[in-house]
Formats: structure tokens, C-alpha cells, sequence
């Protein structure tokens, strides 16, 4: 199916839906930032709670409550899913008017500028008008009164050319924005009235922008629209993508366990889940319908085809795969005689308007769409899904430019350097910020692999070479604990690739690390499985010195606590219910391995524990003096190694060891801290799982 190029108002609506998203990213940064001081804090009371007997009550009073606030939290998810359709009926309709853009621009603000230059005067330095040269101190004063103000004066004249500047500097990019703002006006007048001759590709755009950038929708749900419209009987043919069964919260309480001093998750029945689920569907059907009729002003519409798809992982094969779990076709006349605000969702899409619904969502059991986009011959919109850059295919000056103008965003001058001559440089940015400001060195590595820590050395050289202020090293991919400690204390700054993707939303640019998730295009298409489809993964390749036979387990904690006795692997517990950690037969010259997809590491895990025990059925004496020299090797699948990472000795007497865990930086980056702690005697590993909230009989 052949797509055309954005055209005018799928811009605007690309620029409200990033809007959309770096208010959210904002939001979340502040949630972050508030759990993270409240973990802290938490984290400060345990110590002194356990060190206190008085203080016990007052602790666990505080974890009850936090406690009731997680569950208050996921009370409010469930409610803000089951409301969805009453809560986006009462959010306001889109307007045409919406889409034109104001000519009030903000005033010139030249902040610190605008402060002349406090001259000195003579009575500070005891100087009169009888004051003579005679005396050596009053000759001090008048050359110390002197100097400072022709200091002052050539400061004073700095200010002003500066000043000067910067009003031109504002002159140029007011008469710029102006322009701008006019040619979009403009463009936004020819849509209307191409509207008014319902011409079928204004129709197609107005349409599907006005529904991807509608507020009626909650963040973290799916928008990805794909439409064609069919002139002769005025009808939007679209496919729009439905939240997968993961948006339903799986737990419904909370709860503080006291003589365990850990946080249970009570699961939420799975009734009420799958039910919650079919609910869901049936109001993002209902509300795209909504939103679709509300923005149609010119009535340029009779009918609707909608067919709903959800694009998620398969838990059958671990492949990504669309599947449509719902399809109506509705008129006009049929849907506003509808009062959506009093129905029941599922009754109203299956009954009311003759459309069909998946009897399993959950299950992803699929029904059949009438028509897709496109399939009348006429070319498809579409928004969302794969309309960001893909940050590991871009071209390399691309990617440096793209770098640039994120700096740029951030309020910053940045340009990209001539590559035949940049020192080491790949972005010249300058903060103009008085107290931390000025210049900055960028380098950027548009890499799959983990960075090379030798990079990192490098920059520092750069920086001290050229000057800067600080140097920043941009990757695609990560850095491994060796950068971040070379880094520690240096004017150096890393940022990964996810770190930087946030970044970009923030600001309002578009990036994605990878291919972009198979859309309703490929929904018409039957799924096939390939070894292209599998995810990003990393194989923990343990080898050691020593005859010494060893069993080599995982746990996956939030802090310093397991998520739950089946988030423990090892050899009779070889996976996590999620797949995401699983034993696996050593490569090469390897003992023992572990496969992990971080990416696919429950949200809530924060931490990913190695540990070592001695082989009970083949070493029953035997203890950790045998551990010697050991590491990890890190890999991808395919067996290419991406980092090494050395972990601590054994001791006499010592029958299980913490060899390290991978612990998940604000950015999403997993970083390896090194263990060290052993536990003695035949219950050490009993000891060291108990330690973790592992409940052992």
C-alpha cells in the first residue's frame, strides 16, 4: 500500500502530539523525581527504624501507608481505564480553529542585559571634591578609583553591544516566527476550504490528525491511525490500534507484609481483568468514533469503517504480531442517536451499532476486518507508529545535526563541526547561561554496542585540549560501568540511547532507537516469524578458575527485595514467568550462562542479581577458595561480545557469593555494580535468597 508524504496539517498535528508528549515526559520526570526522594527517604527510615526498636511502630506505620498509596495508584489506573468513554465524552470537540496559530509572539526579554553597569563613585573609595593628590593613600585611592571605572565603563559599553545584538538577533526571529506563523495560517485556510470541496485527501488529513492529536485520550495508550477515504459513499475506512491487555493493572492491592518487612502484590482476580479488558476495546472503539463524528464541522462524512488491531507480543511465539479484535461499520445517523455517555460499552458496539468484538481479547482471538485502508485503491494517512526516525539507521550527519538541534531546543547555540578538522568534536554548543554556561564539546556515537570506556578518556583529552567547559558523549547504545567511573567527578556527562530518546520527546523532537512496531498495514498481512523478529537480548557468560562445580542463579528484586519467590532462577526454576530471564547451556569456553532481555524486565524491577552457590550434589564439602579469577562476559545472541565485567574472589568457608547486579539507571540503562558478599557454611544460599525476600521452607 503506497502512503503519501505528511502534508501540512499532519505537521500541525505531529507538533500537538509532541506537545502532548513532552508535557507528559515532564510529568513523569517530576513522578520520578518525587519516587525516587520518597525511596530515599524510605530507604534512610528502614536503617534507622531496624537500629531503633522505639522507632518500629512509626516504621511500619509509614510502610503501611505507602502501601495504601501504591494501591490507591493502581486503584486510579483501573478507574481512569473503565472511565475512559465517560471521560473522553466530556473532553471539548475538535475545532478547525484549533489548528491556526496565534501572531501574539513573546515579548523581547534581554533578562540581565537590560541592567546597566553600576558605575563607581568617589565618596566609595574616600574620595571628596576637597580630596587632594598629595598624600600616598588618597593618590591609591584615586588610581584604584580610576581603574575600576574604566573597567566599569568598558563593561557598561560590552553591555550595550551585546544588548544591540541581541535585539537584532530578536528582530530577525520575530520577523521569522511571523513569517512562519503566516504560511501556516495560510496553509491551514487553503485546507479549510479544499474541505469545503471535500476533496478526498484534505478529507484523509484533516480527519486522522484531528483524531491523533484529540485530548480525549489518556498518556500511555496506543494512537496509531491509518484511513482512506472513499468519495462516492463518504465513507472514513480507518484501522486505529488498541492497548494491549498488559494496560490493565495486573495487581489490585498492596499490601505490607511486617514480619517479611516486604510489599505484596495481591493479583486482581483474572475475571475482572479479562472482562476490564473487552471493556476497554469496546470504549477506544466507540471513542475514535466520537471524536471523528465531533470534528466533522463540514459533515463530510456518512459512515464510518472502523476495524480496531492490537500489536503486542504474541506470548506463544515472543514475536510481535497484529491482530484485529474488533470492527464496526456505523452511519451517522445511526451513532449520534447514541447517548454514549449512559451505554454500556460492550452492549453499544456489539448491539447497538452491529459491530463485532473479539470474545477473548486477552487471548488476542481475532475477528475479521470488513475492508482496510487503501484496499478501494485510494493511498492511506497515516499517524503514529512509524512516524519517528530510526536513531540506529539514520545517516550519520543526519544524526549529528539531529544532536545539534537538540541542544539547540534546550536553548542552547550548536552547530556541527566540518568533519575534516573537528578535533575530536562533533557538535560546538555554547550554554548561555551566566553560572553554569559556556562552551561544551559534543561527541556522538551512533552505536548498537556498548561504548568503548577508551571514548570517554579521549573526550576528557578533548575537553582539556580545547577549552570547553564540559564535554557530553551521545550514544545509541549504553555505557558500561568502567565509563561511568572515569566519568565520576569529571566535567564529563554520558548520555544513552534511551536517556537520549527522552530527551528528544522532551523537547519535541521526533527519535527511536530501532524498527518501529508493525502497524495496520502489516496487520492485513499474516504474521511470519523470523530470526530478525527476536528481541534485543544479552547472554551473562560466567567463567571461573578452579575444579570447583558451581550453580549460578538470578534474582529479580525491586531494591534489595525479590518481585516474588517465581522471580527466582536457578536450576529448578529455570525461567521468569515472563521469559525474560532464563539458564541456558554455556558457549564457548564459558561454565555457565543466563540469557536476559532487560527490555522486557517487569517495569517495576529495578535490579538484577547475580549470585553463585557451590553444587551441593557434586561438591558437598567444597567451598569458594576455588573461585578464583572469574568474570562475566557479556553477549548478544549470536555470541559477539560487547563487555567484560570482573567480579570478586571466593573464601574459605564461603558456599555462596553475590557476583553483582545490573541495577537500572533513571534513563533505562542497566549498569553492572560488582558484589562481594559471601555467606558461610552449608545454609548460605539459604541465607543469601532469604536476605532477598525468598521465602524458603
Amino acid at each position: 500500500m503506497s502512503r503519501r508524504p505528511p502534508g501540512l496539517v499532519s505537521t500541525w498535528a505531529e507538533i500537538q502530539r509532541q506537545q502532548q508528549r513532552q508535557t507528559e515526559a515532564q510529568r513523569r520526570a517530576r513522578a520520578q523525581a518525587e519516587r525516587e526522594q520518597q525511596r530515599q527517604r524510605r530507604a534512610a527510615e528502614r536503617a534507622q527504624a531496624r537500629s531503633r526498636q522505639e522507632e518500629k511502630a512509626a516504621y511500619r506505620a509509614r510502610r503501611e501507608e505507602d502501601a495504601r498509596r501504591r494501591t490507591a495508584e493502581l486503584d486510579e489506573r483501573f478507574s481512569e481505564l473503565t472511565g475512559l468513554l465517560r471521560a473522553g465524552v466530556r473532553a471539548p470537540a475538535f475545532a478547525p480553529e484549533a489548528m491556526y496559530a496565534s501572531e501574539e509572539l513573546a515579548p523581547f526579554a534581554p533578562g540581565r542585559l537590560a541592567e546597566p553597569v553600576v558605575m563607581p563613585r568617589p565618596e566609595m573609595y574616600g574620595l571628596g571634591r576637597q580630596s587632594g593628590w598629595g598624600r600616598p593613600e588618597e593618590r591609591q585611592a584615586r588610581a584604584a578609583y580610576e581603574r575600576d571605572l574604566a573597567a566599569a565603563g568598558a563593561a557598561e559599553r560590552r553591555r550595550q553591544e551585546q544588548l544591540a545584538a541581541y535585539r537584532e538577533e530578536y528582530r530577525r526571529w520575530a520577523e521569522q516566527r511571523l513569517a512562519d506563523i503566516r504560511r501556516h495560517n495560510a496553509g491551514v485556510r487553503q485546507t479549510l476550504a479544499a474541505l469545503e470541496r471535500r476533496d478526498p485527501e484534505a478529507v484523509e488529513e484533516y480527519l486522522t490528525a484531528a483524531l491523533y492529536a484529540s485530548p480525549a485520550w489518556p498518556e500511555g495508550l496506543p494512537r496509531q491511525v491509518s484511513a482512506s477515504f472513499e468519495p462516492p459513499e463518504r465513507r472514513l475506512v480507518l484501522t486505529w490500534e488498541l492497548p494491549a491487555y498488559a494496560a490493565v493493572p495486573e495487581a489490585a492491592e498492596v499490601r505490607y507484609m511486617p514480619t517479611a518487612d516486604r510489599d505484596k502484590e495481591v493479583p486482581r482476580p483474572a475475571a475482572e481483568r479479562r472482562t476490564a479488558y473487552r471493556d476497554l476495546v469496546a470504549q477506544c472503539m466507540l471513542l475514535v468514533l466520537r471524536d471523528l463524528f465531533a470534528a466533522d464541522h463540514f459533515e463530510l462524512l456518512d459512515s464510518v469503517l472502523l476495524s480496531g488491531f492490537v500489536n503486542d507480543t504474541d506470548p506463544a511465539t515472543g514475536h510481535r504480531s497484529p491482530v484485529f479484535l474488533a470492527s464496526v461499520l456505523t452511519s451517522r445517523e445511526v451513532f449520534t442517536a447514541v447517548n454514549l455517555s449512559r451505554v454500556n460499552p460492550v452492549d453499544c458496539l456489539v448491539e447497538g451499532l452491529g459491530g463485532e468484538l473479539s470474545a477473548r481479547p486477552d487471548k488476542r482471538v481475532g475477528v475479521a476486518p470488513v475492508r482496510l485502508p487503501g484496499e478501494s485503491g485510494r493511498t492511506a494517512v497515516s499517524h503514529g507508529g512509524g512516524e519517528e526516525p530510526d536513531l540506529l539507521a539514520m545517516d550519520p550527519l543526519e544524526f549529528e545535526e539531529l544532536v545539534a538541534e537538540l541542544f539547540r531546543a534546550m536553548g542552547m547555540q550548536a552547530v556541527t563541526t566540518v568533519r575534516s578538522g573537528d578535533g575530536g568534536v562533533d557538535v560546538d554548543a555554547l550554554d548561555p547561561d551566566p553560572i553554569r554556561g559556556g562552551k561544551i564539546a559534543v561527541q556522538v556515537k551512533r552505536y548498537r554496542n556498548t561504548v568503548n570506556p577508551g571514548y570517554v578518556r579521549d573526550l576528557f583529552g578533548t575537553v582539556q585540549s580545547t577549552g570547553a567547559n564540559k564535554g557530553v558523549l551521545i550514544t545509541t547504545s549504553g555505557f558500561g560501568p568502567t565509563s561511568y567511573a572515569f566519568a565520576n567527578g569529571k566535567p564529563l556527562t554520558l548520555v544513552s540511547g534511551t536517556e537520549l530518546v527522552e530527551l528528544l520527546h522532551q523537547h519535541g523532537l521526533a527519535g527511536r532507537l530501532g524498527p518501529a512496531p508493525a502497524g495496520a498495514d502489516a496487520a492485513a498481512r499474516p504474521a511470519t516469524a523470523s530470526p530478525d523478529d527476536e528481541p534485543d537480548a544479552s547472554v551473562l557468560g560466567l567463567w571461573w578458575q578452579g575444579p570447583v562445580r558451581l550453580d549460578v542463579c538470578a534474582l529479580v528484586c525491586r531494591g534489595g527485595r525479590a518481585l516474588g519467590d517465581d522471580h527466582f532462577v536457578f536450576f529448578n526454576n529455570p525461567r521468569t514467568p515472563d521469559g525474560s530471564v532464563r539458564m541456558m547451556p554455556a558457549l564457548g569456553e564459558d561454565k555457565a550462562a543466563l540469557w536476559v532481555d532487560f527490555e522486557r524486565l517487569p517495569d517495576r524491577a529495578d535490579r538484577l542479581v547475580l549470585l553463585a552457590a557451590i553444587d551441593p550434589a557434586v561438591n558437598p564439602d567444597a567451598d569458594l577458595s576455588g573461585f578464583t579469577g572469574a568474570r562475566i562476559r557479556l553477549t548478544d545472541p549470536s555470541g559477539a561480545e560487547i563487555d567484560r565485567l570482573e567480579v570478586s574472589d571466593g573464601r574459605p568457608g564461603e558456599t555462596a557469593l553475590i557476583l553483582g547486579s545490573f541495577r537500572k539507571r533513571p534513563g533505562g540503562d542497566w549498569n553492572f555494580v560488582p558484589g562481594g558478599k559471601g555467606y558461610q557454611g552449608p545454609g548460605g544460599l539459604v541465607e543469601l535468597v532469604q536476605e532477598h525476600g525468598i521465602e524458603v521452607e
